[in-house]
């Protein structure tokens, strides 16, 4: 609900100032835009179930929130249409099994890049926009935090490409400097693989296993920008 809540307010900011003008020109063809500001990744994760052969069915994987200092690089090319790269620090997440709790870490970088539409004139003070593109996560540090008595080792994340969307608001306070909220989507898909090892009459057997787990986060975003 808070998600559709969030993504319905910058939507109706969107049709409300398009015509919210003033005297501050911005947004025009050939600025630049570098925003910083902090970015929120909320998981939206699924992923499949964890069968077992001495435990059973120990359910799904999830993945925890994290909070890093975002950056957003952007570059205007005409007064409507832009092209914008987001980057930010590390993220950080916890990696749990329902039913076990925390068995994981794992950081990643989210760059995406996306082509955008903003509403109203270069002249607007208010510019809310839309934005399409594709995202590209790098998944890195693996770590078991909870080897769940030795049967869990060897984790790794692959890569994912997939495709991102955005909608956000610039609010110009003069020629210079703007303050800005966004809200991202990104389709990230990866393979969770480790070795699950377990008695197998008397005998310690060690099984690679696959797990494809879809984390497709939401991203939010507030941030100051300065335009040049």
């Amino acid at each position: 609900m808070m998600n559709k809540s969030i993504v319905s307010g910058l939507i109706a900011a969107t049709l409300l100032a398009a015509g919210f003008t003033s005297s501050v020109s911005a947004h025009q063809a050939g600025d630049f835009i570098v925003r910083a500001g902090a970015a929120m990744v909320s998981p939206n994760e699924s992923s499949q179930n964890i069968e077992t052969p001495d435990l059973g069915n120990l359910g799904q994987f999830s993945v925890s929130d994290n909070t890093q200092l975002g950056l957003n690089f952007g570059y205007m090319l005409t007064d409507n249409i832009g092209i914008e790269l987001l980057a930010a620090t590390p993220f950080s997440h916890d990696i749990s099994i329902n039913g076990v709790g925390k068995v994981a870490e794992t950081k990643q970088l989210p760059p995406t890049l996306v082509a955008q539409y903003y509403f109203g004139s270069s002249g607007s003070k208010l510019r809310p926009y839309i934005g399409v593109g594709v995202n590209f996560t790098n998944f890195f540090d693996n770590e078991i935090t909870n080897d769940v008595d030795g049967r869990l080792s060897d984790l790794s994340l692959s890569n994912s490409w997939g495709v991102a969307g955005q909608v956000g608001i610039d609010y110009q306070v003069n020629k210079q400097w703007l303050v800005n909220a966004s809200v991202w989507y990104a389709q990230i898909s990866t393979d969770a693989k480790f070795n699950y090892t377990f008695d197998n009459a008397g005998t310690d057997t060690s099984v690679p296993v696959t797990i494809e787990t879809d984390i497709n986060p939401w991203v939010y975003m507030i941030s100051v920008g300065y335009t040049f």
